[in-house]
């Protein structure tokens, strides 16, 4: 149980304040908070970071083009800059939600906590305990600024928790090529509305493209070209999908000054064109006709950069 009998959870309040952080801030809501429109018609493209805990029903989440099946225990960590659809009649859930700099000098990485985790047993009765928690302190003390560190101490305990959760992905111990890697996917995330090549990225790193490449191709098996290429198709792909800015003017957004040379990027880096794609974006992923490819998960490509 989510709350003691008779009590109403701070996630179905009818007074509930609008999920608004800024960058220090701390919400806590219902999953309806989050739809663009009623039913979740279309992704929304997520400007802060959650925690999606599912209380209820069964369906699913669409998180960055992937299907997710969701039931009661279904924990979901949506990054900012991500886009979001959940779908399943009654699926309710209850959503924690952080500013950029809410967790600063605190010693929690918050993406040590993967995107989705089934919980069970003892794990699910902990995590449930401390958002419940979270939730009636949020909403207790939601004008009360002194109680911004009791919240922030809050969110960062249930972070490390979920993060020392068995059965997640192993992190091993650092190598020269992660590195790199990683330092290249910090400076990707930086500048790739800017530039796709990699002599740019090599040059801002002090390094050369062969070890930007050697290091691509140990870490996940691709180029650095492609790493850099997919993190553009990306973001390309959630505008299209959550927002209805023009799709010449996403494609100058991101590099492309010409509209043909934005449709045949992406085209070949998803596999359909960009007005099938945002034209698909009001199907269900497990229904539609063209499934485009999905970039890869990598440290850019899933906000962890």
């Amino acid at each position: 149980m989510m709350v003691t009998p008779g009590q109403l959870s701070p996630a179905t309040r009818t007074d509930r304040q609008p999920l608004t952080p800024g960058t220090d801030d701390i919400g806590t809501g219902a999953l309806a908070d989050l739809a663009p429109e009623p039913g979740w018609r279309r992704p929304v493209l997520v400007d802060a970071d959650l925690l999606i805990l599912v209380s209820g029903g069964h369906g699913s989440a669409e998180l960055d083009f992937r299907a997710l099946p969701c039931r009661p225990g279904t924990l979901l960590r949506v990054r900012t800059g991500q886009v979001l659809r959940c779908l399943g009649a009654q699926l309710d859930a209850t959503v924690v939600r952080w500013g950029a700099g809410t967790l600063r000098g605190l010693d929690v990485d918050p993406d040590a906590v993967p995107a989705y985790r089934q919980l069970a047993g003892e794990d699910e009765d902990a995590v449930i305990s401390e958002v419940t928690q979270l939730a009636v302190d949020a909403e207790r003390h939601r004008d009360v600024p002194a109680a911004r560190a009791l919240l922030r101490h809050q969110l960062a305990v249930l972070l490390l928790r979920l993060s020392l959760l068995p059965g997640g992905p192993d992190r091993p111990a650092p190598r020269g090529e992660s590195l790199t890697f990683h330092r290249l996917c910090r400076e990707v995330e930086r500048g790739y509305q800017h530039t796709r090549r990699v002599e740019d990225y090599a040059a801002r790193l002090g390094c050369s493209v062969r070890t930007l490449t050697r290091a691509c191709l140990a870490v996940t098996g691709r180029s650095a070209k492609q790493i850099i290429d997919e993190r553009v198709a990306l973001q390309a792909s959630r505008l299209l999908a959550a927002t209805d800015e023009p799709i010449a003017g996403i494609g100058r957004r991101l590099g492309f000054p010409e509209p043909t040379n934005f449709g045949r990027f992406f085209t070949r880096e998803v596999g359909i064109s960009p007005g099938a794609f945002r034209a698909a974006r009001e199907q269900p992923l497990a229904v539609r006709m063209v499934r485009p490819r999905r970039p890869a998960d990598t440290a850019v490509g899933n906000g962890r950069a």
